[in-house]
């Protein structure tokens, strides 16, 4: 939760509900950008002071490749927040997260969402993080907007803070909301990096990160914390690896005490900061100065099959590194095929030839299958799936084109 918001006198939900009066239709979504960005400097690796939303307003159409927001939550505190022994809760009660009411927070909230797609590439997506508070209205205001919504994320907690009245569940999570520009936008997901260090496993949309805390900190003159909604680094670390590249603009519209800025130089991205508190914009130079960025080889991703150069089954055979006649099995020697020399297979005492993806399939009976990774060849008494030899094709195919 950054600062930002215009201030009102703090009201409590009990307050708000009577108050919420008829909201005017929404505004229709800022045309598509097209092309590339206007001749105007983007401010690249710099925190702009001010309003956030005339703030990306001056910024060229179709310039960013990800928006990290984390704005105000409007938690709607009544009163000072207390322990069991008496002794007073640091919460959230600053002016920025403060609204008149609902209609007001979802006011504000459209017009930054409007300024933010504004600014987003065709293909750029929209990370948003809030609390049972805030993130609902959010989401179906994204959604109103023409974002697309890719995932919900639930980032748990490992250290959260107690309910101390005991009159209900203790709040554990918040929650991230990934979305696309439009739903025909052609996003980065680094999939093979992400399952990669996940020990071959599909990263998950649950998170599990400590609060920040320690060092990580920011602290005041006084040893207090400098801003009250600080995040840990590992989750913006875990947000830019998933969805951007080395090189790529991240806009943060609240930047707060600049934890984006600081993983983005880190992990090699250009940063975009806005923050209206001067307090906290220059603990955040301070804090991204002092940061080193990582190699350029410890940010090399896996290539993502995706993108790899198309290589047929036959240019295995044409090159010789699957020679016609060779058996194919499945990983347990249940199903064999015999390879043509056209590229095809043809299933075992069966008449059936087609492609290794048309024969796995009929091979289980499924209406769908991979045969790059159903399919395997053997080699020095160990079965390997065939995928291994597409990848020594490209490699090949890389070496002859260099």
């Amino acid at each position: 939760m950054r600062s930002v918001a215009k201030g009102a006198a703090g009201r409590t939900a009990r307050q708000c509900r009577p108050e919420y009066p008829a909201i005017a239709p929404l505004a229709a979504p800022p045309a598509e950008p097209r092309g590339a960005v206007s001749d105007r400097a983007l401010p690249l690796n710099e925190i702009l002071i001010g309003d956030t939303i005339a703030r990306m307003a001056a910024l060229p159409a179709g310039s960013v490749d990800l928006v990290f927001a984390d704005p105000p939550y409007n938690l709607q505190l009544g009163g000072e927040l207390k322990r069991p022994d008496e002794s007073r809760v640091d919460a959230v009660d600053d002016h920025w997260d403060q609204f008149e009411s609902f209609a007001a927070y979802d006011a504000f909230t459209r017009a930054w969402l409007l300024a933010a797609r504004r600014a987003l590439k065709p293909n750029g997506t929209l990370f948003v993080i809030g609390s049972y508070h805030n993130i609902f209205r959010v989401g179906a205001l994204m959604q109103d907007l023409g974002f697309w919504i890719l995932n919900d994320i639930i980032w748990r907690k490992a250290n959260p803070m107690p309910n101390f009245r005991g009159r209900r569940f203790t709040n554990a999570h918040e929650t991230l909301i990934w979305a696309a520009r439009s739903a025909d936008s052609k996003y980065t997901f680094n999939y093979e990096a992400l399952k990669a260090g996940n020990e071959d496993v599909q990263v998950r949309s649950d998170w599990l990160f400590p609060l920040c805390t320690g060092q990580e900190r920011l602290k005041d003159e006084k040893g207090r914390k400098l801003h009250p909604t600080q995040k840990p680094e590992a989750l913006l670390a875990r947000v830019l690896l998933s969805s951007t590249k080395p090189g790529d603009v991240v806009l943060d519209p609240f930047f707060g005490s600049g934890t984006t800025g600081a993983v983005a130089k880190r992990l090699r991205r250009s940063f975009i900061g806005i923050e209206r508190e001067e307090t906290y914009a220059e603990a955040a130079r301070q804090r991204i100065d002092a940061v080193e960025p990582l190699s350029e080889e410890a940010l090399v991703a896996p290539p993502s099959a995706r993108e790899a150069p198309r290589v047929a089954f036959s240019a295995l055979v044409e090159r010789g590194l699957v020679t016609p006649g060779a058996e194919l099995t499945d990983a347990k020697g249940r199903f064999r095929a015999v390879v043509r020399a056209d590229g095809t297979i043809s299933l075992a005492d069966s008449p059936n030839v087609g492609s290794i993806h048309r024969v796995g399939a009929l091979a289980q009976g499924a209406e769908a299958c991979n045969g790059w990774t159903f399919w395997h060849v053997e080699e020095a008494g160990r079965r390997h799936p065939i995928d291994i030899l597409r990848a020594r094709l490209r490699a090949e195919m890389g070496i002859a084109a260099e």
